[in-house]
């Protein structure tokens, strides 16, 4: 019954719905997938690449992860580009706030910023919604590790575990399933990896078909964001058992 209510995102529909959010909403499910899972040591964010080719120069091209400050990074479904804008943003706001205050930005507070952005594109006329959910990973001061999911409507919510894209729904349970409160980071990557292969559409995961990153503090205290390289997630699935080692050439 979307008849012409679906034409702007400023009108609600007689059920109360606003078609064009909802259709933003739509666009992530075609998104790979991006799982984050929150430990006591830290947070794991895993993403699926669509784009994989062999011409790809994987060293200087993310296609999920993303680095914001040095304590808050974030996994991306959706449309890159929209992504893209908003991530600059955060960033911007980042390091305003530490300019002016001389501390790095509270997670939840850099968070809420940006996801005040985005719901103002859904309540003025010839403005879209951003097509981009996002899992951000980050620890502060106050609270420690955190793990926030922010859709198009600009609502966010905080997580122990959350997946977000294609197949959102099945990951979701799996993950509510196998979670335990007192997880540690390496567990937390076990699972991720474990949940993402069987919820991928392709059959088989490789090290070119995903990312993984993680937030952690060193023993120093100092707040560290790292990707694994491709060599070091193909270890690590052969040590998890979701890939097979490649056999050796005789």
């Amino acid at each position: 019954m979307s008849r012409r209510y679906d034409s702007r995102t400023t009108i609600f529909s007689p059920e109360g719905r606003l078609y064009q959010v909802e259709y933003a909403m739509e666009a992530i499910g075609n998104a790979g997938t991006a799982i984050g899972i929150l430990s006591k040591e830290g947070v794991v964010l895993v993403g699926e690449k669509k784009v994989t080719s062999k011409l790809l120069q994987t060293s200087t091209s993310t296609e999920k992860m993303y680095k914001i400050d040095d304590h808050v990074a974030c996994a991306v479904a959706g449309i890159m580009s929209d992504a893209n804008i908003l991530i600059n943003m955060a960033r911007v706001q980042a390091q305003r706030y530490t300019y002016a205050y001389q501390e790095p930005m509270p997670v939840e507070q850099l968070v809420q910023s940006l996801c005040d952005t985005k719901q103002g594109y859904t309540q003025f006329g010839g403005l879209r919604p951003f097509g981009v959910s996002f899992l951000f990973a980050g620890w502060d001061k106050n609270f420690g590790f955190q793990l926030f999911m922010s859709d198009p409507s600009g609502n966010y919510g905080g997580w122990k575990a959350a997946a977000i894209g294609a197949n959102n729904q099945a990951a979701q349970s799996m993950l509510k399933q196998d979670y335990k409160d007192d997880i540690t980071r390496e567990e937390a990557v076990q699972l991720a990896l474990k949940v993402l292969s069987k919820t991928m559409d392709s059959t088989s995961l490789t090290s070119d078909k995903l990312e993984l990153a993680e937030v952690f503090v060193l023993p120093s205290g100092e707040v560290k964001y790292q990707v694994r390289s491709p060599d070091s997630l193909s270890k690590l699935l052969v040590k998890f058992g979701v890939t097979q080692a490649p056999a050796e050439a005789s």
